[in-house]
């Protein structure tokens, strides 16, 4: 018997800022699924986890600058493959990798990633997970010891290692990413990531070449030391997971504990900072 969720159907306007602002709000609470539609997306989260006030301090619902309604209902059964069969579309980076669902057809990229969507993968993550795969497409990380830190799916821990990374940490605070993050690794033939569930806690006496952290402003800012601390000397840490306005926080708490910048990417109003410990 699966668990019953409340589903929440949001129409959005203008359609695509104001679903990532709104998603992105929506993940610092139970929310574990996002499905694009026409007009918006859809957010799902266990009836357990809800409360009828649980959109109360939702800023973006309250700014002018977006038109946003919605309904909710309970649903007592989802078929998750179904949904993001219908949903999911998969993602092209510059002709070099694709992700994409074991329902879709394998292409000629170099670097062919299959995901199995579920409940930890949503619209949300499409611009952060794409900058990050272009910085490692740039990137020679061969032989590199590698932490994705709040891996997700581990899209980028499996490319890490399709690049030659090795060894490869996973790490994620949610129990379905880490549960599909073990199975994705598995999927993708990967042999030298290890998953692992819980937070920056886990770091302590680590030591990482590479780190790889798309995640959200708040938490980067208060885990910044440690992931410092965690880099060896000449090693690199990509950042994901923030708005443009947020790079100014960013990016003196990185210089302040002496990382230096590199290259900033950018997509619609998402960013992705490169730093090197130098």
């Amino acid at each position: 018997m699966q668990n019953a969720y409340i589903g929440y159907h949001f129409t959005v306007e203008p359609k695509e800022l104001g679903s990532e602002i709104l998603i992105a709000e929506l993940g610092e609470l139970p929310f574990d699924s996002f499905i694009e539609t026409e007009s918006g997306f859809s957010a799902y989260i266990l009836k357990d986890l809800w409360n009828e006030n649980i959109l109360a301090d939702i800023y973006i619902l309250e700014n002018p600058e977006f038109k946003i309604s919605y309904s909710f209902e309970e649903i007592e059964q989802v078929n998750w493959n179904a949904e993001w069969e219908k949903n999911f579309d998969p993602i092209d980076v510059d002709g070099l990798c694709h992700v994409r669902a074991p329902f879709h057809e394998k292409t000629n990229a170099p670097f062919d990633i299959v995901i199995e969507p579920k409940m930890s993968f949503g619209t949300g993550h499409h611009e952060t997970t794409h900058m990050m795969i272009q910085h490692l497409l740039e990137m020679d990380v061969t032989g590199m010891k590698t932490l994705d830190m709040g891996c997700g799916t581990a899209i980028l821990a499996i490319l890490a290692e399709m690049k030659g990374a090795k060894p490869i940490d996973a790490i994620d605070i949610d129990n379905w990413c880490y549960l599909n993050s073990i199975e994705n690794a598995e999927r993708n033939n990967c042999q030298h990531i290890s998953v692992y569930e819980g937070d920056a806690t886990l770091l302590k006496d680590k030591k990482y070449d590479l780190i790889i952290a798309n995640i959200n402003r708040n938490i980067l800012l208060n885990d910044m030391q440690t992931y410092v601390d965690c880099l060896n000397p000449g090693g690199t840490i990509l950042f994901s997971g923030f708005y443009e306005q947020d790079i100014p926080f960013i990016d003196a708490s990185c210089t302040e504990k002496g990382l230096t910048f590199v290259k900033k990417i950018q997509r619609n109003n998402w960013v992705s900072l490169k730093y090197v410990n130098s």
